[in-house]
């Protein structure tokens, strides 16, 4: 298992960092799309939709309207992301409150509406991120990467205090401390790299420290769908890795909540200088 998750990660790391960081505009609009849309295969099967025309029909249902949006000029709107928003305040109740409320989300066609604000405002706030200049894009993946490193190494150390036993039982609370201590000394690295303001500084670590939360949320609603639907993966599409929604659980959480946080606060704080 070690040397099949080496060789896919020695293939699928330079692939991902060249399409995120060498593509852009209608390119790299595609390049995430494809994700996504791998995702969104894996999302069918966590929303129980047994038949394989069924699962493909809606995966091609949501690039047309991934296409649709980005004809229409909205791959770089704030709505979708404002949509994520209130989509995730309510993957909270359903996550802090598993299994008591799985009968308001268990229907099949509940949790495809769920993949939709899940999915797509996560495509958005990659392409939001992306026409920023890619400087913002690479700070949520090492908000992201360091959150999921510090929680690793601090609930080794001293996780005690389970996080959400009934949904997760490995994480645990010193663990999210540990994230959040890791990626509020990143936000403060960024603060002094980038040009904005002492108080555009501030606001950085605040939101940063908002989306390591809302980024952890984004791994334990995963978690939650895949114990009611009784899998270890969401798929075996990365060999030694299981599905691309397993490598990509806290971004669809951090991507488009730090987007909306970007367009309506650290866009402006920059723009001032």
């Amino acid at each position: 298992m070690l040397k099949q998750r080496m060789i896919t990660a020695a293939w699928l790391a330079p692939l991902t960092l060249i399409g995120l960081f060498g593509l852009q505009g209608g390119a790299f609009a595609l390049f995430t799309a494809l994700i996504v849309l791998l995702g969104a295969w894996e999302w069918t099967n966590l929303a129980g939709v047994a038949r394989q025309g069924a699962r493909f029909f809606l995966v091609v249902v949501m690039g047309v309207l991934m296409l649709a949006m980005w004809l229409a000029e909205a791959a770089l709107a704030a709505w979708p992301l404002w949509l994520a928003a209130v989509g995730w305040v309510i993957n909270l109740y359903w996550v802090t409150h598993y299994p008591d409320t799985a009968n308001q989300w268990q229907a099949t066609s509940r949790r495809l509406l769920m993949g939709v604000w899940v999915l797509l405002p996560c495509w958005v706030g990659f392409n939001v991120l992306r026409d920023s200049g890619a400087v913002w894009l690479l700070f949520v993946l090492l908000l992201v990467w360091t959150a999921d490193i510090g929680a690793y190494f601090a609930g080794r150390r001293w996780g005690k205090n389970k996080l959400a036993p009934k949904v997760s039982p490995g994480k645990s609370w010193e663990g999210v401390y540990g994230g959040l201590a890791a990626t509020l000394l990143l936000a403060i690295v960024f603060a002094v790299w980038q040009p904005i303001n002492l108080m555009g500084g501030v606001a950085l670590v605040v939101i940063t420290g908002l989306v390591t939360l809302v980024s952890v949320l984004g791994d334990l609603l995963e978690s939650m769908l895949k114990r009611y639907r009784d899998i270890k993966d969401s798929s075996q599409l990365l060999p030694g890795h299981g599905g691309v929604l397993d490598r990509i659980d806290s971004l669809t959480a951090a991507v488009p909540i730090f987007a909306l946080f970007y367009l309506q606060v650290i866009h402006l704080q920059v723009s001032v200088l």
